[in-house]
C-alpha cells in the first residue's frame, strides 16, 4: 500500500498538541463566553430547568456534528458556533413570547439562512443592509447587558469590580482566555462565599425535549427576522472573514447550508440558531494551531467532538450554571459581551456619513421598546435605513 503524500491530508499525522489545544480552547471560549447568555435567553422564554437543558443539549449537538463534518469534508478548520449576539437579543426580546412561538420564530430564521444557502444569494441580501446599521443594532441590544454591569454595583459591588478586575488582567495578560479567566473567578468568588452549592449535580446525558412550534405573524417580524439578520450580519459574515483572513476560502452555500439545517432540525429541542464561528474559529485558523495551514483542520475536528460530548451533558453545564449566584450570572454575561458591544460600536460609527443613521438604530434598538407588537430591534433597522436615504438624498 502506498504511503501518503505529505501534501495529502493525514489526521493521523497532522494531529498534533497545538491544534488539539487550539480545539480546546476554541470549545472552553464558546462555553464560557456565552452559556450564560443562552441560560438567560432560555429563561426569558419561560423554558424550565429541563427544557433550558435540551437548549443546551441541541446546541452542544448541533455546533459539534457541524464543527466535526465540515472541518473533516473540506480538511479545513471550520468551526463553528451558536450566535452569542442572537442569544443577548432573544434575553431581552423573548420576555412575554410564548415558548412555542419561540421555537417557531427559530425554525423560520433557520429557514431563511439555509435558503440563502441554497440559493446563493448570501452576499447580494447582505449588500442591501448597511454594516454600520447592523452592527448599531447590534449595539443597542447589547447595551443593557453592558449597563447590568454596573447597576449591580448599587448591591453587590465588590464581586462585579472582582470579576472586572479579572477581565482587565485577562485581556492585558492573555486576551484569548479573558473571558474564561472570569467565569473561573465568579466561580472561585461563589464557593469561597459559600454560594455554589454541586452535591446535586447531574452527571447523567441529558435527554433532549420537543417543544411544539407555534407561529405568530409578530412574534416572526420582532423575533425571526432580526435573529435571521443578527445571525447573518454578525455571525456569519465575520465568520467567513476570519476564514479569509487565514487563507481559507470555502464557498459560503454549503456552509450555510449545513449550519441553517442543522438549526432547521434542531429548533424544536431549543437550537436557536447556528452559523460559523468567528472568535473561536481565530484561535483554530491561527499559527498557534499548527505553522502548515493545511494541517490545522483537526483543530475544528477536536472541537466538534469536545462540544459533542458537553452537549450530551449539557444538563450538568445548566445545573452548574443554576448553582451560580444571579447576580453573578448577568455580570459574567455583560462581561462576556463587551468585547462584541466595543466592536459593533466601532464599526457602527466608523463611517461618518452613515454616522446619523447608526446613531438612530443604536438608540431605537437599545431603548427596548415594542410597537405593534414588534420589538425595537427590527424598528431601529427601519428607522437606520429611512434616516439614511433621507440624509444621502439631501446632500
Amino acid at each position: 500500500m502506498p504511503t501518503p503524500s505529505s501534501d495529502t491530508p493525514c489526521l493521523k499525522r497532522d494531529i498534533s498538541l497545538s491544534n488539539v489545544t487550539a480545539g480546546i480552547v476554541a470549545v472552553l471560549i464558546g462555553y464560557t463566553s456565552s452559556a450564560a447568555i443562552i441560560f438567560q435567553a432560555a429563561s426569558a422564554a419561560g423554558a424550565s430547568s429541563a427544557q433550558t437543558s435540551s437548549w443546551l443539549w441541541a446546541l452542544g449537538i448541533g455546533v459539534g456534528l457541524t464543527s466535526l463534518g465540515l472541518s473533516w469534508r473540506y480538511r479545513m478548520p471550520l468551526v463553528t458556533a451558536w450566535s452569542t449576539p442572537g442569544a443577548a437579543f432573544l434575553a431581552t426580546n423573548l420576555p412575554g413570547v410564548p415558548l412555542g412561538e419561540a421555537i417557531g420564530a427559530f425554525i423560520v430564521s433557520a429557514g431563511l439562512i439555509t435558503l440563502c444557502g441554497l440559493t446563493g444569494v448570501f452576499e447580494r441580501l447582505m449588500r442591501h443592509i448597511p454594516s454600520s446599521l447592523a452592527s448599531a443594532m447590534l449595539a443597542g441590544i447589547l447595551l443593557n447587558f453592558g449597563l447590568e454591569i454596573f447597576t449591580r454595583l448599587e448591591q453587590h459591588w465588590l464581586m462585579p469590580l472582582a470579576l472586572l478586575a479579572a477581565w482587565g488582567i485577562g485581556r492585558r495578560f492573555w486576551p484569548t482566555l479573558a473571558v474564561p479567566g472570569v467565569v473561573l473567578t465568579g466561580i472561585i468568588w461563589a464557593i469561597l462565599q459559600g454560594q455554589l452549592a454541586i452535591e446535586g449535580l447531574p452527571l447523567s446525558p441529558t435527554l433532549p425535549i420537543l417543544m411544539t412550534p407555534e407561529f405568530s405573524l409578530a412574534t416572526l417580524i420582532s423575533v425571526a427576522i432580526p435573529l435571521f439578520i443578527i445571525t447573518m450580519a454578525t455571525q456569519n459574515v465575520p465568520g467567513m472573514a476570519v476564514l479569509n483572513a487565514a487563507g481559507y476560502t470555502p464557498n459560503s452555500s454549503p456552509l450555510l447550508v449545513a449550519t441553517g439545517g442543522a438549526t432547521l432540525a434542531l429548533a424544536p429541542f431549543g437550537g436557536y440558531a447556528l452559523n460559523m464561528a468567528a472568535i473561536s474559529a481565530a484561535v483554530c485558523t491561527g499559527p498557534d494551531a499548527h505553522p502548515d495551514p493545511r494541517r490545522r483542520y483537526p483543530a475544528g475536528i477536536v472541537a466538534g467532538l469536545l462540544y459533542l460530548l458537553l452537549g450530551v451533558f449539557a444538563a450538568t453545564v445548566t445545573a452548574l450554571f443554576a448553582a451560580l449566584p444571579g447576580a453573578m450570572v448577568v455580570v459574567v454575561a455583560g462581561i462576556a459581551l463587551l468585547g462584541t458591544l466595543s466592536s459593533g460600536l466601532a464599526d457602527a460609527f466608523s463611517k461618518p456619513d452613515e454616522r446619523d443613521a447608526a446613531l438612530v438604530t443604536f438608540l431605537f434598538a437599545g431603548s427596548g421598546i415594542t410597537l405593534l407588537g414588534i420589538g425595537g430591534a427590527f424598528w431601529g433597522l427601519i428607522a437606520g435605513m429611512v434616516t439614511r436615504h433621507l440624509i444621502a438624498r439631501r446632500r
